[in-house]
């Protein structure tokens, strides 16, 4: 099962052709959702304010090399290793779901659109690796969703409740699960329950990309826009206009967004780490 592609014997009852046409419409539902995502909530005009505004208070000048060397640590640290999380398991579960999503979907398109059928066998290790990156996706997505998310392990509600920012983690996983159900049943012969996980499949999947604009998704491609701003905004001086090093400072103590913690110690409010906030 783990070395074939279920494209390519797809293509008995349905044409290359439409298969690679469904692709082609996906990412362009993906291109034209998060464009509008962005324009609809200015995430591109709060980000270049930001950007503008982070320049004209930066107290040095970032070099070029400086500049090269922030955007190689955010692609590595923020991107590459998700390094914003703190929390080791959510880490985890948001690496393998990503990196799997990633395998996932570029092998997608590799089968589809380079072994099409079974006149051009498909390489066993290509096959292996979509179901490598669909078995991440489920694992790193069902471990979020049943153990990591935070109104389920912080504050006790149902694993099964379920709201519109859910939308993209729940579409994602019950997605590729479809997908590889379908393709375990259509190795197996069974092509009556292939043909309704099929239907299963690609309705989920439709419903993964349409709703970008509702959904988290487009956050994966803004993110690192954002995290690239906050390190540059750190090196330039200009700190996302908050304390740096010390509050004893009274510029630094202005700087502080909260009047009622203008006077307090720099490490006030790492409390919250000493345990779970399991209270419930």
């Amino acid at each position: 099962m783990f070395s074939h592609n279920p494209f390519a014997e797809l293509s008995a009852s349905v044409s290359p052709n439409v298969m690679q046409a469904y692709v082609v419409v996906m990412a362009v539902l993906v291109a034209g959702g998060t464009l509008f995502d962005i324009v609809h909530k200015k995430s591109a005009k709060y980000f270049f304010d930001n950007w503008r505004d982070s320049k004209s208070k930066a107290k040095r000048r970032v070099s070029s090399g400086e500049m090269m060397s922030i955007a190689v640590q955010t692609a590595v640290v923020d991107v590459m290793t998700s390094g914003e999380f703190c929390n080791a398991r959510r880490r985890i579960a948001h690496l393998l779901t990503m990196y799997g999503f990633v395998i996932y979907v570029v092998t997608t398109v590799f089968m589809v659109f380079a072994y099409p059928t079974p006149a051009t066998p498909t390489p066993a290790a290509l096959a292996t690796l979509w179901y490598i990156g669909a078995l991440m996706v489920c694992l790193g997505g069902y471990w979020f969703w049943f153990f990591v998310r935070a109104d389920v392990a912080a504050e006790g509600n149902s694993p099964f409740r379920f709201v519109r920012a859910d939308l993209f983690i729940v579409s994602l996983v019950l997605g590729t699960t479809f997908g590889l159900i379908w393709a375990w049943l259509l190795a197996a012969g069974n092509t009556v329950w292939a043909t309704v996980f099929l239907g299963l499949y690609l309705i989920d999947t439709t419903v993964l990309f349409v709703s970008i604009p509702w959904s988290k998704f487009s956050h994966m491609f803004f993110k690192p826009a954002a995290a690239l701003e906050k390190r540059v905004s750190k090196a330039n001086g200009s700190a996302q206009n908050l304390p740096t090093l010390t509050r004893d400072d009274p510029e630094q103590q202005k700087r502080h967004s909260m009047e009622l913690l203008r006077n307090a110690p720099m490490h006030m409010g790492l409390g919250i780490k000493r345990e779970a906030p399991r209270h419930y």
